[in-house]
């Protein structure tokens, strides 16, 4: 049996949301010779194959999204980037704003309330379904002709090929190299179906369980929060009138996140409720009217009475690192190199800068029509990306804490805290910049 081989300029591992995003970043980037990279992408699942070749039959879904869609907060800069990108054009009718959002703390004084009017734009940021972003991606992604899909399929092993002393030193003791040196390396990468594709630079956007990460022997940091996430969908009823809400209590930090009203339904929020896994054992027995009247007694009248509960599922909570960021013509990018906290938001966000910088730096190299898979871009690729994944990663890891706390003087401090963000504006613009994405 033959072993069919081809070359791509860049191989990205992983078809979801972030693989997506990067394919498109790239998609219309143009060699010194005038041509488009070729791009491949290698996804495990079938569903985004078959949902690119239902787009480009022209065959548009006329049904409304299920009440049960799991959704992301989409930054008001990621929100941006996707319309640069061409993508917000077919999401934003599927997309609902975040006018205003409530930070309280259960059963205390202390309250925080942020207004998109008062910070110079329509909306702090969006709700959307993760399958409507999907979706709309693809659409976009079905005019790319140089974008290839390999599904369902997945890497099984990676040969790194690299040329005279580059063998599989650190990324750092690389970087110093000049990038106009003779360097001829590639990555040969094997599929489950028996192909092998070569590329200069493999983007690993493969998930938490990064099957590139693990074959590039990439260790991480764990940290487990002991916590879990419960989500829902919920119908309430009284409108969100597109307010989110942030509410601290002594169970965890309750999020609902406002979203489009669907044909004949009432007011829907995501609910994002972080507990302990013995608690959300115990709301997961309870039946729907059980489970409303919890949820009520825990986040208050703001919303009135829930009337409606979609499916629950629960996610445990941990904190992941990748001690390394790139290797030899590899990037980790999204949560292959970083999975944090919900607490604020930022996860999905993250990553989207990941995509970014990458796309930002790989144009230049082209432009300079420099290696795409230079030791010098990967090591600018990590240290510029250190800084803001570290920022989040100590925003969210002390709400974590700050507000897991029930130590009076915790209390008392957050509660004083709450209170003076509220009218301190330089301290309120810091914040509000951060969950905007700039």
């Amino acid at each position: 049996m033959s072993v069919n081989k081809q070359t791509f300029d860049i191989i990205i591992s992983g078809g979801g949301l972030s693989g997506c995003l990067m394919a498109l970043s790239l998609a219309d980037l143009t060699k010194a010779d005038g041509s488009l990279l070729s791009i491949a992408i290698v996804e495990a699942n079938n569903s985004e194959a078959s949902m690119l070749a239902e787009h480009k039959a022209a065959q548009p879904k006329n049904s409304a999204p299920l009440f049960d869609d799991r959704v992301l907060a989409l930054s008001h800069a990621s929100a941006k980037y996707l319309d640069s990108v061409g993508v917000w054009q077919h999401l934003s009718l599927d997309a609902c704003a975040i006018e205003k959002i409530d930070i309280s703390d259960r059963g205390h004084y202390g309250k925080a309330r942020i207004e998109a009017q008062k910070h110079g734009v329509v909306a702090l940021g969006y709700v959307a379904a993760m399958a409507k972003i999907g979706e709309s991606q693809l659409k976009v992604l079905a005019s790319k002709p140089n974008v290839q899909w390999f599904s369902p399929n997945k890497i099984t092993d990676i040969d790194w090929q690299p040329t005279n002393d580059l063998i599989s030193a650190p990324i750092t003791e690389l970087s110093n190299k000049p990038d106009n040196r003779i360097d001829n390396s590639v990555v040969n990468v094997t599929l489950s179906s028996g192909d092998i594709l070569q590329t200069s630079l493999l983007l690993a956007c493969d998930g938490a369980n990064s099957p590139c990460r693990q074959l590039a022997k990439i260790e991480v940091s764990k940290s487990d929060y002991q916590q879990v996430a419960l989500i829902a969908n919920v119908a309430t009823e009284k409108a969100h009138c597109n307010k989110a809400f942030e509410r601290f209590t002594e169970f965890g930090p309750i999020a609902m996140l406002p979203l489009v009203t669907l044909n004949n339904m009432q007011s829907r929020c995501s609910l994002v409720w972080t507990m302990s896994t013995e608690q959300s054992e115990q709301l997961l027995a309870l039946n729907d009217d059980d489970f409303s009247h919890q949820l009520e007694l825990a986040f208050g009248s703001w919303l009135g009475a829930i009337t409606q509960v979609g499916k629950r599922d629960v996610y445990p909570l941990v904190l992941l690192q990748a001690k390394q960021q790139t290797y030899h013509r590899l990037a980790l990018i999204g949560n292959a190199s970083h999975t944090i906290h919900p607490i604020a938001g930022q996860g999905f966000n993250l990553g989207l800068r990941d995509v970014q910088l990458m796309a930002n730096l790989i144009e230049k190299q082209l432009q300079n029509q420099a290696d795409i898979g230079s030791f010098t871009l990967l090591h600018k690729y990590a240290q510029k990306r250190a800084q803001d994944q570290k920022q989040i990663i100590i925003l969210t890891d002390s709400l974590v804490t700050l507000f897991a706390n029930s130590l009076p003087p915790l209390v008392a401090g957050r509660n004083t805290g709450l209170k003076i963000m509220n009218y301190l504006s330089p301290l309120k613009n810091i914040l509000v910049n951060k969950l905007m994405g700039y």
